[in-house]
């Protein structure tokens, strides 16, 4: 993708619209994932010792928003088809500051996985929506359309960028015991960024599926259980990563570098992965975005000193929601435009099981070892499992790209 590219439009005017349209689209996953589900990390350490939970606590929680994420994907594309996608992403963003809010207010361990799991349901449906939103209006411009879809995939690094840098900063200033004034932040943040997303995303055409069809799951089988093995792995490093580089001595400035340098690699994986979206077919750009993912969280496991965590994070934010991307790239080449919802919702169901289950495992694991070593290994192993079986997945049809 070169900037001559863009200069050989058809029609700029159309293009600048799509662009500004797709840059609001990127506000919403940086609500529902860089904010409503990542920030919890950053937190951790400070939860834990306040409520006094052990390392399998903590990955419940993780594990009750992941099950949010599920009911969603399972709902969300039959209320696209009725309502439409505009309605369902705004509606999900409301739950998710809503969500954000009953974190800074509940202290009690049943109302903040209450929260959590509605942050988790908000967040899935308004990534759903949007990203069928972002996938139709990419294909506006099929030579380009994996590059422009990337921009939406890149709006988690936004959010955890604004995470990486706010609660840190409430934290200094207020002590560990202060997390809920974090979560209240957070919460004032993404009225911000919600704002941006109704002012950005005002009337989408075709925004609604107007025939609902069932995606042809049988021929994905592959890509689903290897985006359930991804599902299981990234989120187990995304969880415990922070409370990990805190267990080995380093300060607070340090946390927050690593979280804000993985957040930056986030923005820029669009610009990094376009041509291999669009240019690998079958599984092979999950397959090797995997094995790039799986670098990044093996890394600390080598080593602890800091030059190593800094590249484990770049290395880790730049690939892991290029696997993401490669998903609906997946979806978008195989699937008819009617069966689109429904492929991006089976999509998201695989990898809401492995969110599910993958970080009350590691947690089970880490009380059970004293340490949190063992969860990272996990992490690894479900990520290389995942590399694997998206190499046995093919294409199998002619889909909304080839519209």
């Amino acid at each position: 993708m070169t900037q001559s590219d863009f200069l050989h439009e058809r029609d700029p005017t159309a293009l600048t619209t799509d662009l500004r349209t797709l840059a609001a689209l990127a506000l919403v996953p940086a609500i529902g994932l860089g904010i409503a589900r990542f920030s919890y990390a950053l937190l951790l350490p400070s939860m834990s010792s306040s409520l006094g939970w052990s390392y399998a606590d903590a990955g419940w929680m993780t594990s009750v928003n992941a099950a949010g994420y599920l009911i969603a994907a399972l709902i969300s594309a039959r209320f696209i088809g009725v309502v439409g996608a505009n309605r369902v992403m705004r509606t999900g963003i409301f739950a998710c500051v809503i969500a954000l809010i009953m974190m800074g207010v509940f202290r009690h361990t049943a109302l903040l996985n209450i929260s959590w799991f509605l942050a988790g349901l908000g967040g899935a449906s308004a990534f759903i929506a949007g990203g069928v939103i972002a996938a139709q209006v990419s294909q506006r411009h099929p030579a380009r359309a994996s590059f422009l879809l990337g921009i939406f995939y890149a709006g988690p690094g936004l959010g955890i960028v604004l995470s990486g840098v706010g609660v840190p900063w409430v934290l200094s200033h207020w002590g560990t015991t202060a997390w809920p004034n974090a979560w209240l932040a957070l919460a004032a943040i993404s009225v911000v960024l919600a704002l941006g997303v109704v002012w950005g995303v005002r009337v989408m055409p075709q925004s609604r599926v107007q025939a609902h069809a069932s995606a042809p799951l049988a021929s994905m089988q592959w890509m689903l259980v290897g985006y359930g093995f991804f599902g299981a792995g990234y989120i187990t490093y995304m969880t415990f990563m922070i409370a990990w580089i805190q267990s080995h001595g380093e300060s607070a400035a340090f946390q927050s570098l690593f979280w804000i340098v993985l957040g930056l690699a986030v923005t820029v994986f669009p610009w990094l992965w376009a041509g291999v979206l669009q240019n690998q077919r079958h599984g092979r750009a999950f397959a090797m975005l995997n094995g790039l993912t799986l670098i990044g969280a093996a890394l600390p496991l080598m080593s602890s000193a800091w030059p190593v965590l800094l590249a484990s994070s770049a290395v880790f934010g730049c690939a892991f929601f290029g696997v993401v991307a490669s998903t609906t790239a997946f979806v978008r080449r195989n699937c008819h435009a009617s069966s689109l919802a429904s492929g991006i919702g089976a999509m998201t169901v695989a990898f809401s099981i492995g969110q599910t289950l993958g970080p009350t495992l590691s947690g089970w694991l880490n009380d059970l070892t004293g340490g949190l070593t063992v969860g990272l290994l996990t992490s690894a192993v479900f990520l290389s499992a995942a590399a694997l079986i998206g190499l046995l997945q093919k294409d199998f049809g002619a889909g909304l790209s080839a519209q």
